[in-house]
């Protein structure tokens, strides 16, 4: 059924977040009037039976579980543990109460990192689960497995009108700008802007792996779509379908910043998958695709990072 944003009651899930924040701000634009927003102080995510009360309580009409332990590389490696159990528990509590309060409709958002490392380029919906995963973010994507076959587990033996968003990888403002547990756009927009312009700035691997990117204004633009149509589909990919080299990434975000100083690459650091760009012709084929082009994107990037960069640390970036 259609949306009516002046009447449906929508919970986001992560609300604070770079993404949850986009569909606010998404909802906002749209008129939405009956948004259901509570901070980590309000609710627990992590506590089955908050979020069961919680939603009992709220009966939204939407959920969207954008709320999520998210980091690059190096958060990944270092932090397995959390990254497996901390999604796991969020996103069973929230599929869970809203299925238990026959909630109509839910979007969960994933991630592109489902996928097979070696998976076949562009990536269709269909290579999940055909070959192993990323090593380097095993975890995380082991965690967003389950929560999309929690999706498709009750979109087919109750019906409901539950299904996943698998976005390629992200960027924009709230991003999480920490050089050490950042994905990489935003920590090549601080590293660069921190140097002075013309010192050196190191970056991880060889800068040959090749990845797509997407505002995180389209990717709200793109939720909300998919959950006004009607569709059967219970996995989606989200993209532009356009991947390049990181190497032209870093010169792209080095001119914008102003850095003129040489990039050093550190080819003892992982590049991670050698090639992820999705293939995306189910969302074209429902009438959705990306907006904003990637230099645009990047440039309003670093221009809500350089208004935010003094008070980055208390500002809750990340979902």
């Amino acid at each position: 059924m259609p949306m009516n944003y002046q009447k449906d009651r929508i919970f986001v899930a992560g609300h604070r977040g770079m993404v949850g924040s986009a569909l606010v701000r998404a909802l906002q634009n749209k008129g939405a009037e009956n948004l259901v927003l509570a901070s980590r102080e309000e609710l627990d995510l992590s506590i089955q039976s908050d979020v069961t009360h919680f939603i009992k309580n709220e009966r939204p009409d939407l959920v969207i579980v954008a709320a999520a332990r998210v980091g690059g590389i190096l958060a990944n490696a270092q932090h397995p543990w959390e990254f497996l159990f901390d999604n796991l528990v969020m996103e069973t509590n929230i599929i869970g109460a809203a299925h238990q309060n026959n909630v109509p409709k839910l979007v969960f958002l994933g991630s592109s990192c489902i996928y097979p490392k070696y998976a076949d380029q562009p990536i269709r919906e269909e290579a999940l689960l055909t070959g192993s995963l990323e090593p380097t973010n095993e975890a995380y994507a082991i965690a967003k497995i389950a929560g999309l076959k929690l999706c498709e587990a009750l979109h087919t033996q109750y019906d409901r009108s539950y299904f996943s968003i698998m976005p390629t990888n992200l960027y924009g403002p709230f991003d999480n700008f920490d050089t050490v547990t950042s994905h990489v756009i935003p920590a090549m927009i601080r590293k660069f802007h921190d140097a002075l312009p013309d010192h050196p700035v190191h970056l991880w691997g060889t800068g040959s792996a090749m990845r797509e990117f997407l505002h995180v204004d389209d990717l709200a633009d793109a939720v909300l779509f998919s959950a006004e149509k009607d569709h059967s589909h219970t996995l989606i990919n989200v993209g532009t379908g356009l991947d390049l080299k990181i190497k032209d990434l870093a010169f792209m975000i080095q001119d914008i910043v102003g850095h003129r100083g040489p990039i050093h690459w550190d080819s003892s650091k992982p590049d991670g998958t050698p090639r992820k760009v999705l293939d995306v012709n189910r969302v074209k084929s429902m009438g959705w695709h990306a907006q904003i082009d990637l230099e645009d994107g990047l440039r309003d990037t670093y221009h809500w990072f350089k208004q935010h960069q003094n008070n980055y640390k208390q500002v809750h970036f990340g979902s």
